[in-house]
């Protein structure tokens, strides 16, 4: 029963950890991305000048930065939330996955700095933050959608019986 319940909740967000760790490392460098990004708006509009390039590539990895990171904290919401391990409050549970992700996030601009290719950032852990926080309401907003079916379900199972 554990497995399972370790397979289902905890597993993916293990993975994404994984993914995270892998993409700060000199694989996903701005040097990197830019082996593929440049080329596709190249592509897309062959007289792009640097400087909208550059501005482009910066947009699009900040955005990773945020879209990482709310993946990262629905996961966990879910793995917490959802499994039978925790049961507490909403607003606790919402602090938690928050502290939890912006110590990863501070942990993963550490680890950056012992990249070549990496420069840690505190405006980083900020996006990340700022990403954790929208995962952590979108986790929010379908615990709360879930729980009203549940409460609905079971009127309607009272409602049968009478």
């Amino acid at each position: 029963m554990k497995c399972k319940v370790f397979l289902k909740y905890w597993l993916p967000l293990v993975i994404w950890v994984g993914v995270i760790f892998v993409g700060s490392t000199d694989l996903m460098s701005a040097q990197h991305t830019s082996r593929f990004i440049v080329p596709f708006l190249r592509w897309l509009n062959p007289h792009i000048s640097w400087a909208a390039i550059n501005t482009i590539h910066t947009v699009i990895r900040k955005l990773g930065h945020v879209s990482e990171y709310a993946i990262l904290a629905l996961l966990l919401w879910r793995a917490l939330y959802s499994g039978p391990t925790l049961r507490t409050k909403t607003p606790i549970l919402f602090g938690a996955v928050l502290l939890a992700c912006a110590v990863f996030a501070v942990g993963d601009e550490f680890h950056q700095s012992f990249m070549r290719s990496r420069t840690p950032s505190g405006r980083d852990v900020l996006l990340d933050s700022a990403g954790a926080f929208l995962g952590a309401l979108i986790g929010v907003a379908f615990s709360q959608r879930a729980k009203t079916a549940k409460t609905n379900a079971r009127s309607e199972l009272v409602d049968a019986r009478l």
